[in-house]
């Protein structure tokens, strides 16, 4: 008879989990990508209106230039403000996943135990099977040298 775990369902059970559970993960890892990308394309624009606004000859338009990096800057905290929460959010969604992956383990050690329990068992039914058959052959062996013995 082949081993069946008794609890294989609860470990398939957690096993689903833990890879839902790693989906998120890397859900709130890409959100947080992504507000790095806008927090880099903003960057990159304050950079090039400041390089505009030091080249441009039109100095009537200076005070449009401010109002747009202050426009700039605070969209740049914002996002800041963003992917901390984003990081947060990844952090403990981290937490979890160690936690999904640790009930996991614990399932897994538990069938390991199991199967190990198993086998002694196992080994322990043919070795008394064996001892069996050998009392068998040895109580055949020596009635047939009694009747040997009888006939001499």
């Amino acid at each position: 008879m082949p081993f069946r775990y008794r609890l294989q369902k609860v470990l398939d059970f957690r096993v689903r989990k833990k890879e839902e559970q790693l989906q998120q993960v890397i859900k709130a890892k890409n959100e947080v990508d992504r507000i790095q990308t806008l927090i880099d394309n903003n960057n990159l624009e304050i950079a090039g209106v400041i390089k505009t606004m030091r080249t441009a000859s039109d100095f009537r338009m200076m005070d449009s230039y401010d109002k747009y990096l202050k426009h700039l800057y605070e969209k740049g905290t914002e996002l800041e403000t963003q992917k901390q929460e984003a990081e947060k959010i990844l952090e403990i969604e981290k937490e979890k996943l160690v936690e999904c992956e640790k009930e996991v383990k614990v399932m897994e050690k538990h069938k390991e135990k199991a199967r190990e329990v198993y086998k002694e068992e196992e080994r322990a039914l043919e070795n008394k099977q064996l001892s069996e058959v050998a009392v068998q052959k040895y109580f055949q062996k020596t009635r047939a040298q009694k009747e040997e013995d009888g006939e001499d």
